[in-house]
């Protein structure tokens, strides 16, 4: 029985939605609704300029302070004095961002120009003093860290022009090279050329051999003069330094023009194996000779 209670009291509820719906619906249709939500709209204020009210209010918070409590200063548009002239003094593009920045420092330094000279007729310091410590917007950390930034920025672009002078360097010397080994391929040619001329008979001059020689003369004198500038290398140079320079040793027993012709430690005696204890032809025995093996051992057995 509430089971059939509960499902009349749905179906009332149905009919009495339906039944406003389609009186809406009628209402729509005669004209009495219009589509959208329909709320009661409040009339708006209407505007009005209240220029004595305003000058009240302006006039009830205005505060009359000396200039050196406001340090307001009010300036025209300043001309430059390089680009502009005075009769083109607006001629300031708003939408070029470079004209529109330089002409807020143009008025703001002619603000800082005519109020120095005030302040100091005030007797207002304007100059921070030597021993004026403030605190500084960024933590020491935080500027640590921009600090190091900045560094390994630096160093960066430092490693990356030491890695662009290396490769220029490798393609001069490449190109050096390249040239070099084109020159003597083009002397190489023109040599056989020229002999394969002189073999058939073309010609009978023999300038080339004499150019070989002279360039390889040149080439000679040229590695002698790189040698005696170069000198001795950094390992030789603290090798002296530090162990002192003995001397020349390669070629000291070598004869010179002056030892050969120096006889005064010359001795016919020793030159000849004629002195005393030698055993040459008409000399004696040598006094300090060696006992033989057999000798040496029965001596060996005595001392035991």
């Amino acid at each position: 029985m509430a089971r059939r209670e509960s499902v009349s009291d749905s179906g009332s509820d149905s009919e009495d939605s339906s039944l406003s719906d389609s009186e809406l619906q009628e209402a729509f249709l005669r004209g009495e609704l219009k589509p959208g939500l329909n709320v009661v709209l409040e009339e708006r204020a209407k505007r009005r300029n209240d220029a004595e009210g305003l000058k009240q209010c302006l006039s009830e918070f205005r505060q009359h302070l000396a200039w050196v409590e406001r340090l307001d200063v009010t300036l025209g548009q300043v001309v430059d004095p390089v680009l502009q002239s005075a009769s083109n003094k607006d001629a300031v593009d708003p939408e070029n961002d470079f004209q529109r920045e330089m002409s807020f420092y143009r008025q703001a330094q002619a603000a800082v120009l005519e109020a120095l000279p005030r302040l100091r007729k005030l007797q207002v310091p304007t100059r921070r003093p030597d021993d004026y410590f403030a605190e500084m917007a960024k933590s020491d950390q935080q500027m640590q860290k921009i600090r190091q930034k900045l560094k390994s920025k630096q160093e960066a672009m430092e490693r990356s022009e030491k890695a662009k002078q290396l490769r220029a360097m490798r393609k001069y010397g490449k190109k050096v090279q390249t040239e070099i080994l084109q020159r003597r391929q083009k002397e190489k040619k023109n040599m056989l050329n020229a002999v394969k001329k002189y073999q058939k008979g073309l010609s009978d001059k023999l300038d080339f051999l004499d150019e070989e020689q002279t360039s390889s003369q040149g080439n000679k004198k040229g590695n002698a003069n790189q040698r005696t500038k170069k000198g001795p290398n950094a390992k030789r140079r603290y090798k002296n330094q530090k162990f002192g320079f003995g001397g020349k040793k390669k070629g000291s027993k070598w004869n010179t023009k002056e030892s050969f012709n120096d006889v005064s430690s010359f001795s016919s005696k020793v030159a000849h194996n004629k002195g005393p204890g030698k055993g040459g032809k008409g000399g004696k025995k040598a006094l300090n000779k060696r006992p033989g093996k057999r000798a040496r051992q029965k001596i060996k057995s005595r001392a035991r």
